[in-house]
Order: C-alpha cells, then structure tokens, then sequence
C-alpha cells in the first residue's frame, strides 16, 4: 500500500488532505495504541484523526516519531494530523492554549487541521460526561476569532468545525475571514446528511465523515449499515465487504470518511475502496435507505443552557 493510492482533496485553505482518515477514539484504549498507528502508517494510512478528549494525541505523535526513524515515512509533511478543540475550551482564551498542548502532546510544531469539536462551550476542565450546570453560552465568533489566529501563526494550516449544522455555519461564515475549511459531522448511508452536504459544497466547506460505518456509543457491533440488506445485497453482487460499500459510498458523495478500526485486516480492507465504483443504479438503491441520527446529543442540552432541545442544537436538522 502506496501513499499515492489514497486520494487527495484540497480544501479551500490551499492544503491537500488524504481523503481517508484513520480515527483514534477509542474507549477502552487498546495498550499497544502506538504500535496499531505505526502499522497504520506502514499499510498506507497518512491522515489521523485525533483530539484532545480522546486522550490519544500522544500515542499518535510517537507513532510519528517511530514512523520518521524507521523510514516509513520521510518527512513530518507526509503525515496529515487533525485534532479538535474541547468544549472546555471554547473561550475565545483558552483556544491558543489549548492548541499549544495538543501540539506538544504530538510533538509537532503545527497540527494540519484543527476543529472546534462542538458548538458548545463547557465550564474549564469538563470531559465527555458532566453535569448540565457546565454548559455555558457558546461565543462562536470569539472562538473562531482565536482559531484564526492559530491559523495566522502557523500552528494549524486548516481551521474548520465539527458538528455544525447548516444555520450555525451561516452564521459563522457571516464574520470569518478564515471560512472553515472543513465540517466534520456523522455520515454514512442511513445519516446522509444531503441539506449539509449541498450547502457545504456550496459554501466550498469539506465534509469529513466521523461514523461512515454507523458504529457510535450503545450501538457499538450493532450497527444499522452493518446489517442493511440493501448494503448486503450490493457487497454481495460486487465480492466486497459491507464496511467497503459504505466507505466507498461516503468517497462517492465527495466527502472523506474518517475510519475507526484497530483490527489489522479491516485497517487493510477500509483502504481499498478507490479502485472501484458504486454504479448509478446501486448509488440510486441506497439513497432511500431510511434515515436515523446515531448520536442525537442529549448531553448538550439543557433547560439553562443554550440549547433547550435537539431542534436548537442541531436546528431542526434531525
């Protein structure tokens, strides 16, 4: 497995992105979490995707460090890293500080992208669970004020968001001088996510695809794509894999799934799907696949918050 086997995509910042990312949440860790990501990078994978509540950031900067020495890659430029900004720090304050932590954690000088993680804003030191007292108002332009401002020092060469719904990004696009380069929500074939991917491309905003395989919390090995008869069908007539179809599907509506397996086989596997296509007729099989939100984002809202239901905090796109 080659680098130039992995599409790129450039995003409007001007920086190329390997449109294949492997992520590293991971709960619980596995021990050997270096050696997975190194063997990651030897089969060919060159974009991580990491953040500072995934308790990761090190392992991938050793992973990194390893990779350098042994040869596997040849230079930090081979590599494409996305962390994200926590709740806990979405102060316009704590954004260059934060970043300045992750970087160390890497042991980089500069991230290739950074997101704010969610639109939300979380009382300093709050982690994936916390008391709905934590939530606090979300300063979006402030925030994004900061992250422009790692962007203009060097230490992150994209900026871009996480989770946003097409009205949040409007709202944002209305002050940025730096757009986000990319938005990074839920997809995969039953959470298409057509509104935000029409208003995305129209706006030049990357969808990058967390869950492309529909396996997120409760739901973990009981996933919905995984069990699709429809997705059964097309893997069966096509000798590929379920996982390949979705990925494949999520490559062919233009957006970069961001892939989650630490078993050596299926890392292999959920790379190749660029040597092959899903045929207008199958693409048209998929499309009416009913559709369910996995992780709808109760944690967020709060009777004193700002966000009091899940139409706010996802603006009716539910």
């Amino acid at each position: 497995m080659v680098k130039e086997m992995i599409p790129d995509v450039v995003l409007s910042s001007g920086h190329r992105m390997p449109s294949t990312g492997l992520g590293t949440a991971s709960s619980p860790m596995p021990p050997n979490l270096t050696s997975i990501l190194l063997h990651a990078i030897d089969l060919g994978y060159r974009h991580f995707d990491t953040a500072s509540l995934y308790g990761t950031e090190e392992f991938v900067g050793q992973a990194i460090a390893q990779a350098l020495e042994q040869g596997l890659i040849k230079s930090r430029g081979d590599v494409f890293i996305t962390s994200k900004l926590w709740c806990s720090d979405a102060d316009p304050d704590l954004v260059l500080p934060a970043l300045k932590k992750t970087l160390q954690k890497l042991g980089l000088d500069y991230v290739d992208l950074y997101l704010v993680h969610w639109p939300v804003r979380l009382k300093q030191g709050s982690g994936h669970i916390f008391p709905k007292e934590d939530i606090l108002p979300f300063d979006m332009r402030g925030t994004w004020e900061a992250m422009e401002e790692c962007c203009k020092l060097g230490l992150a060469r994209s900026i871009g968001v996480s989770n946003f719904s097409n009205k949040k990004l409007s709202k944002l696009l209305t002050y940025a001088t730096i757009p986000p380069a990319v938005n990074q929500v839920e997809m995969n074939p039953t959470w298409q996510q057509k509104k935000l991917r029409e208003f995305c491309n129209e706006k030049g905003i990357h969808v990058s695809a967390w869950s492309p395989l529909a396996s997120y919390g409760a739901q973990w090995g009981l996933s919905v794509v995984m069990e699709n008869p429809i997705l059964k069908k097309i893997a069966m007539a096509k000798g590929k894999t379920i996982a390949q179809i979705s990925l494949r599907w999520v490559y062919q509506q233009g957006a970069s799934p961001i892939v989650k397996s630490f078993n050596m086989e299926r890392m292999k596997e959920n790379l190749q799907i660029f040597d092959w296509e899903l045929t207008q007729e199958e693409l048209d099989e998929i499309s009416p696949i009913p559709q369910k939100k996995g992780f709808a984002g109760e944690t967020f809202v709060s009777p004193n918050g700002p966000y009091k239901s899940l139409e706010e905090l996802w603006d009716e796109e539910v």
